[in-house]
């Protein structure tokens, strides 16, 4: 069983927490500002510099909300003070990324190039034609974004050609054998 839950979480100097009664939270930053509404069964509080999650019981469901909460708070004051980011590797013959303005533009070996528009808060990188950077401040919506760009062309097995996260291992299989 985990006990992330009881652990108070830091607030560094130049972040700057609102918590209101229905326990909507807003972190702000050197890098942005972060709102989320958190479930309003859970008890946080801001004593020193420091944020305390409790939880009202001991049923399952609060247990499983304690960390959950703890969590998401800690991910918002991470990325107000820095940013979070995902990189992905392009394998293939001819596939390749670029950076038209704010657009992403992939070729995947579809019978098109594939154009997607940056969303708000996130920005994109194409150091070199294989690799994409995706960087933001909400965790979540960079691993949304970045989990969008893999779904187009995914690691097939045989091949391995398609978008896989940096450092991510494709399981091979062999192809057919002749007789």
């Amino acid at each position: 069983m985990s006990r992330i839950g009881f652990n108070p979480i830091a607030i560094p100097n130049g972040v700057e927490v609102k918590i209101d009664d229905n326990n909507f939270i807003e972190v702000k930053g050197p890098k942005g500002k972060i709102e989320q509404q958190l479930n309003k069964e859970m008890d946080i509080k801001i004593e020193e510099d420091k944020i305390i999650v409790s939880r009202p019981s001991e049923n399952k469901k609060h247990k499983s909300l304690h960390g959950l909460t703890r969590s998401l708070i800690s991910n918002m004051i991470d990325g107000a003070v820095g940013e979070f980011s995902k990189t992905l590797e392009i394998q293939g013959t001819g596939y390749r990324a670029q950076k038209q303005g704010k657009k992403l533009v992939l070729n995947l070996g579809y019978s098109h190039p594939i154009e997607m528009e940056d969303p708000e808060g996130i920005t994109v990188e194409v150091p070199e034609q294989s690799k994409i950077i995706v960087k933001g401040i909400d965790k979540q919506k960079v691993g949304n974004y970045a989990a969008v760009i893999r779904s187009l062309r995914e690691p097939e097995p045989y091949k391995g050609k398609g978008i896989r996260y940096e450092g991510e291992m494709v399981r091979r299989k062999v192809g057919k054998t002749g007789k």
